[in-house]
């Protein structure tokens, strides 16, 4: 990020600023020219399921561009498409957001409102006595909408991984309300799943019209590059929103973990996790040139390299547009901060989740 200068020399750097510097993630950052058609769709589809429930909720939320990351996610995405990953985002950080709270210190609610999540992914009816409410009925309008016209291998995929998305919600509830904290590889292990990256991997295939044969998700390298595409997600979401997690007193932080665990501060241990990052993607690097060599070498036909080519930048592009979504937010900056701190949460933060029947 570059230094403005003053009469008096050059600003000085915020501690986001700071922190991000030590980040090195050398792909092009891009952004779909459809990104002002996609956010006004989504603020009247937050407003219509419920989301979002008056005019300070849409302008608290409007205030943090969320679209603009699935517009860098989907640099190439229009119309439909960008407005249906925008959606999907949209929901997704209202979803969140209800975990900043006393719900995300209850791993029964907690597993209540998954439970409810999963039946509609399984098209089953609601338990008896449960009222669906606005984060469940706007998942159902998505989960339709997600996978009209796609085949069942790819739906089986997005299935699972979205299956794996909401189970890891009920592990985070367990970390911060647990008398031990967990370490780094446990934390991963579920973080993997929370953050959220596999189902956006996923809206890739669907927005290029194309599904990856299994033995190439499965098969190293891209199953490998995956999972890197992952980790990079969650140590440069732990860098960006650690002031944020500090805030609220959430330990789910990669920073905050090992400063606990090495009895060193939060400052010291930002360096560390920067490293993690920086060197997950120069194995990325490797990997890629690694498989585009392999398909080339085994007579992969030119439409698949194509389809694979595309998936790769669609990675690429996550973890650029991650960062550069999360610099130009107002999510993390020290206004993102002022609004969960000293008790407050998001105006959103509240919505009703399902109750025991009776």
């Amino acid at each position: 990020m570059p230094h403005t200068t003053t009469p008096e020399g050059p600003a000085p750097r915020s501690p986001l600023a700071h922190r991000t510097a030590l980040l090195e993630i050398p792909f092009a950052g891009a952004i779909s020219s459809d990104v002002e058609e996609a956010r006004l769709h989504t603020l009247c589809w937050l407003r219509d399921f419920g989301l979002l429930r008056d005019g300070s909720d849409l302008r608290e939320y409007d205030a943090l561009r969320l679209e603009r990351a699935m517009a860098r996610f989907y640099p190439r995405a229009r119309g439909e498409d960008l407005a249906l990953a925008t959606d999907v985002n949209g929901w997704f950080f209202v979803f969140d957001d209800q975990f900043d709270g006393e719900l995300g210190q209850r791993p029964d609610a907690v597993a209540r409102l998954l439970d409810s999540l999963v039946r509609v992914m399984d098209g089953d009816a609601p338990s008896a006595g449960a009222e669906a409410g606005p984060l469940v009925e706007g998942f159902r309008d998505l989960w339709r909408r997600v996978n009209d016209g796609m085949g069942p291998l790819w739906r089986h995929r997005f299935r699972e991984h979205w299956h794996g998305y909401l189970l890891a919600h009920h592990r985070e509830a367990l970390n911060r309300s647990g008398d031990a904290l967990p370490g780094i590889d446990e934390y991963l292990a579920a973080r993997r799943h929370s953050i959220g990256i596999q189902p956006c991997l996923d809206l890739a295939e669907r927005f290029g019209r194309y599904t990856l044969p299994r033995e190439l998700h499965e098969g190293f390298p891209l199953r490998e590059m995956r999972r890197i595409t992952d980790e990079v997600a969650i140590f440069v979401n732990d860098i960006v929103s650690l002031d944020k997690e500090l805030a609220v007193g959430d330990v789910n932080n990669a920073v905050i973990l090992l400063a606990r665990g090495t009895g060193r501060s939060v400052r010291e241990c930002v360096p560390e996790v920067c490293a993690a990052a920086n060197g997950r993607v120069a194995r990325f690097l490797e990997h890629a040139a690694l498989l585009s060599a392999r398909l080339e070498g085994t007579g992969t036909p030119g439409a698949v390299r194509a389809q694979v080519a595309d998936y790769v930048d669609g990675m690429r592009n996550v973890m650029r547009g991650n960062l550069d979504w999360s610099l130009e937010s107002r999510r993390y900056d020290d206004a993102g901060v002022a609004a969960v701190s000293g008790g407050r949460r998001r105006p959103w933060a509240g919505l009703p989740v399902p109750v025991e029947a009776g």
